[in-house]
């Protein structure tokens, strides 16, 4: 009788966790150490309470991964939840022209892992994108911006994998099969010129005819991510800044950077495979979030001029 009533008062009676709790059971957990893991984190009153119910419906396999609880519940209720596998998952919101750090950042704060472990796989699984880029170096360019759910379960090189996964999907449907590592490279620089999908086969055309006259891109954002790189970047370009020592600075190097700076999106994909025919070498802000381009150097220096009396009229 006192058994039966024990058993009842720890299966039946639900237990309201003191503050939302996440409890991750991992892969080749017993049945056992998951009830304990449940029990240590407050969720149910008895492990051996668990495992018997368990035991009396041991036809339902238990799912692994990540579970959050916040509200009342008993031990059926989460025997259900984890035959279920009604796993928590993290998701990971990657903008176009985010670097490999700005994507380590995002998986840190998503409670994921370390920034630092994202970027060790970004930079150890290269041979993801090898028979596409066989230079790379690391995964920048081909970690595609996209919203992934990632579950906390999952290895850093299984949602890099994930990533690259989506750029070669994305890549075979814009027909990306040829100089891959120069398209994306170009791609990565217009991706951060501008964020204005009608401009960037613009933007496209000047460094394309800007190359094929061997004139250096004098892009910034190679500058800024040649100071990411040294962990040098402080927020802001100075004018000392476009002698920064780097085969990635499109200032004191001409062609392109070794790489790619960040990773582009599908439209700038799109602007580095299929670049407007112009005879634009020069553009500039016009300080309302559009460019002016120019032919010349001179048409450049007005166009710089009246991008400066925007800046200060405002």
């Amino acid at each position: 009788m006192a058994l039966g009533a024990w058993l009842a008062w720890a299966t039946w009676m639900p237990v309201s966790p003191p503050t939302q709790k996440s409890v991750l059971l991992r892969p080749g957990y017993s049945t056992r150490r998951l009830a304990t893991e449940l029990k240590s984190a407050g969720v149910i009153r008895s492990a051996d309470a668990f495992v018997l119910w368990h035991y009396l419906h041991h036809k339902h396999s238990l799912k692994a991964g990540e579970y959050r609880f916040d509200k009342a519940a008993n031990v059926i209720d989460i025997h259900k939840r984890l035959v279920r596998g009604d796993i928590y998952v993290h998701t990971v919101v990657i903008p176009e022209g985010y670097t490999i750090f700005d994507i380590g950042q995002a998986v840190q704060d998503s409670g994921l892992g370390s920034s630092e472990d994202f970027l060790r796989a970004a930079q150890a699984n290269v041979a993801l994108i090898s028979d596409l880029a066989p230079e790379a170096k690391t995964l920048e360019g081909y970690l595609f911006p996209s919203t992934y759910e990632f579950t906390r379960t999952q290895s850093m090189p299984e949602m890099v994998a994930a990533m690259v996964k989506q750029f070669r999907q994305v890549a075979r449907e814009i027909g990306l099969t040829t100089d891959v590592q120069r398209t994306v490279t170009l791609a990565s620089i217009i991706e951060k010129e501008t964020s204005v999908p009608d401009e960037r086969p613009l933007v496209a055309s000047v460094y394309y005819n800007r190359l094929s006259k061997n004139i250096a891109l004098q892009a910034d954002p190679s500058v800024i991510y040649a100071e990411l790189l040294q962990g040098a970047y402080v927020g802001a370009l100075h004018h000392a800044d476009m002698r920064f020592p780097s085969s990635y600075n499109t200032y004191t190097h001409a062609g392109l950077p070794p790489g790619p700076i960040g990773n582009p999106g599908k439209s700038s994909l799109e602007a580095a495979l299929h670049p407007a025919n112009t005879d634009y070498f020069y553009f500039v802000s016009n300080g309302n979030g559009h460019h002016r381009f120019a032919h010349s150097l001179e048409e450049h220096n007005r166009n710089v001029a009246a991008y400066r009396r925007a800046v200060n009229n405002r």
